[in-house]
């Protein structure tokens, strides 16, 4: 595709949002205090079901636990559900907490369960290698593989926590995070790092784009512009290297061949989108918000157009992928106030609220009402970034609200 028709492919994208957007502005939607509501009842149930006794700051995997479930996000051979949750899953819960005391009245509130949190991640610190970083799982129980997408999960949580709070320690700990994954740079396939320290078979979106983002949120904090140059460094070699010329998506990853692996999951073009915003907040180029407002659209129009039960608007490749998708959105609207791809996820995610919940009021993975989903055991992943994306859409809809009324 030449730049020509990748110009009428994004033309096309961004109309397709402009023909959604009345549909979409009609969608159900509550106020912020109900969506607060949700996201703090989902916290308590998660809080309360998936604490592993024993193993303070800790969380199984799934909830009910059978020890039968396995787990496909590893390098090789998928692992077996154990005593509790890997290292992804845990960041999900921290994320989550984080989102939620974002909101002003939330902050002390949450404080505890915060420092709970940190607590947990530091059980999967492993300082045994060098440089230091985090393994898959908690270190007094085995000795795990680390992977540089968990790393950057765990640098992004860090700088959230920062950002609120401004513990000093919050701040030392991305920067020593941000050391692990630089020290996987090499230039197979013109740069980034890789998915698992060791291996360097691929390139992937996720690892990089993670850690991208903990790059610039550092810099945001800190505003140390080593950490700027080093976001720009892998922005532009995930644009430049993983990004489909005829989609315009951000690809799985790229071989160290150089061919990318045209598989294409919300959260890699999320991250993206994110980081996009970023870039432009902090150099005032706007090119990065054209590129971004360029991912959103192209993402938007892609994923509303696969295989997806017709009572929803995107398809739902994993909740927490879509969470992510979801940030790059809700950053880029704080810039142009497009409000579509927000209200996209918001119909979702209502419409899994009221009719994909369990007994226990957990929310099955595929966020319809497919009985069999809802009878299965609900995995910790799937569940915390229901509390995130709540959390989210009540500050949206706060200042949203206020906005609409002057």
């Amino acid at each position: 595709m030449n730049i020509i028709e990748h110009k009428i492919w994004v033309v096309v994208a961004i109309a397709f949002v402009v023909v959604m957007a009345p549909q979409l502005s009609s969608a159900q939607q509550n106020s912020a205090e109900e969506y607060q509501q949700r996201a703090e009842t989902m916290f308590q149930k998660v809080w309360t079901l998936y604490r592993v006794q024993g193993h303070s700051g800790l969380f199984s995997e799934n909830y009910p636990s059978n020890k039968k479930d396995t787990l496909n996000y590893f390098q090789g051979a998928g692992q077996v559900e154990k005593e509790v949750s890997f290292l992804w899953p845990f960041s999900g819960m921290f994320s989550a907490t984080n989102a939620l005391m974002k909101s002003g009245s939330l902050a002390g509130k949450y404080q505890k369960f915060q420092d709970t949190l940190v607590s947990g991640v530091e059980q999967y610190r492993d300082s045994l290698r060098s440089p230091a970083g985090y393994q898959a799982y908690p270190v007094k129980l085995e000795h795990a593989d680390r992977y540089y997408d968990d790393n950057g999960l765990v640098g992004i949580d860090y700088m959230e926590a920062y950002l609120q709070g401004k513990n000093p320690l919050y701040l030392k700990r991305a920067r020593q995070v941000f050391d692990f994954i630089i020290s996987g740079w090499d230039n197979d396939a013109g740069g980034g790092v890789p998915w698992l320290e060791g291996h360097h078979d691929q390139k992937p979106a996720c690892s990089n784009g993670m850690a991208t983002l903990t790059a610039l949120k550092i810099y945001e904090g800190s505003k140390d512009k080593h950490y700027l140059e080093q976001g720009v460094r892998f922005y532009n070699w995930m644009y430049h290297t993983l990004r489909d010329p005829q989609t315009g998506l951000i690809a799985n990853d790229v071989k160290v061949n150089g061919k990318r692996n045209l598989v294409f999951w919300t959260y890699n073009t999320g991250s993206m989108i994110e980081a996009a915003v970023l870039l432009y907040k902090f150099t005032g180029d706007k090119s990065y918000l054209t590129q971004g407002q360029e991912l959103a659209a192209v993402s938007f129009s892609y994923f509303s157009r696969q295989p997806h039960d017709e009572k929803l608007n995107l398809h739902i490749d994993l909740p927490w992928f879509v969470t992510v998708l979801f940030r790059g959105y809700e950053a880029l609207y704080e810039l142009d106030g497009n409000y579509a791809y927000i209200a996209a996820i918001e119909q979702d995610l209502n419409y899994a609220w009221l009719n994909s919940r369990d007994q226990n009021g957990l929310i099955n993975h595929s966020w319809t009402s497919d009985p069999a989903a809802v009878l299965k055991p609900k995995r910790l992943l799937d569940e915390g970034c229901v509390i995130e994306l709540y959390a989210r859409l009540s500050r949206i809809r706060q200042v949203k609200d206020a906005a609409d009324r002057r």
